[in-house]
């Protein structure tokens, strides 16, 4: 039976999901350590088709644009501005992958109702990762830029994976490994050296085969076969899903603020996912 591509995003989406929850167990560890790690155990889910890693130079390049220079500018993010306004920011790729869609993919239209899910479910993000207190400062302008560079990196190569030759989903784990090797570089440039402990290492793996890699080959077959505008919309359920883990293993609280965020969120996911009319389409239609 093929599955529908929404539900390979949504189960890349659940394991995203579980990045901050598992990311709390390895928080004494050096950021781009706990990525190059992650993605290179990842990159094993398909080690047993290594012959299938090999893909011309451009798909390769552009998997490590969007998994590399990703992670690069987000934690370069993490950096320089404050982590909730950070975060916050980062989570426009969804948004972005809606309005995106008609210029990077022949024959999308926008409708109303992409633009306007895509605007409530941010709305949602933003209440859910600000807890509805923000506040944005000149000088951490070059970390709010960063993160916004990381939310088009991973929009744009989400979208391009449509434009490219054809390429096996197992490829990805070549991406994951070369971006994980690339970060471990970073490691070794910006970070104290470590020595995690036994949990630590069990965090890892775990990571590696769920949020920081089984999730991108989850995420190649959504967006190679489904409809970025609805994939888009169903994304922002990442930091609401994220928020109710979080609260499930009792390091989390929910309040109001996360009661309407949950409505917004899944208002949009909604509002994404109904079939097309032909009666609300914008003014933007790709070639």
């Amino acid at each position: 039976m093929r599955l529908s591509p929404a539900y390979w995003a949504l189960g890349a989406i659940l394991l995203w999901a579980s990045l901050a929850t598992l990311g709390a167990l390895t928080r004494s560890l050096p950021p781009f350590f706990v990525v190059g790690v992650s993605l290179t155990l990842g990159s094993l889910l398909s080690l047993r088709h290594l012959r299938q890693w090999k893909v011309s130079t451009r798909v390769f390049l552009t998997g490590l644009y969007g998994i590399f220079g990703y992670h690069f500018l987000l934690f370069f993010a993490f950096r320089h501005a404050p982590a909730m306004e950070a975060n916050l920011l980062n989570y426009l790729w969804p948004l972005l992958i809606v309005l995106l869609s008609p210029l990077l993919i022949p024959g999308t239209r926008l409708m109303a109702r992409h633009i306007l899910a895509g605007v409530l479910g941010f709305s949602g993000a933003a209440l859910i990762v600000t807890g509805g207190r923000l506040a944005l400062s000149l000088d951490s302008l070059s970390g709010y830029l960063l993160a916004i560079a990381a939310a088009f990196v991973w929009s744009t190569y989400s979208l391009l994976t449509r434009r490219l030759p054809p390429f096996p989903n197992s490829a990805v784990g070549g991406f994951c490994l070369a971006s994980g090797l690339l970060s471990l570089g970073c490691h070794l440039l910006f970070e104290p050296a470590v020595q995690p402990t036994s949990a630590q290492w069990a965090s890892l793996l775990a990571l590696g085969l769920g949020p920081m890699g089984g999730a991108f080959f989850l995420w190649d077959r959504a967006m190679k076969e489904g409809d970025p505008r609805q994939i888009g919309s169903l994304s922002y359920a990442t930091p609401l899903l994220s928020t109710l883990l979080l609260v499930a293993s009792g390091t989390g609280s929910l309040n109001p603020v996360a009661g309407i965020a949950i409505a917004l969120i899944l208002g949009g996911a909604l509002l994404g996912s109904l079939p097309a009319r032909s009666d609300s389409v914008l003014a933007v239609k790709g070639e």
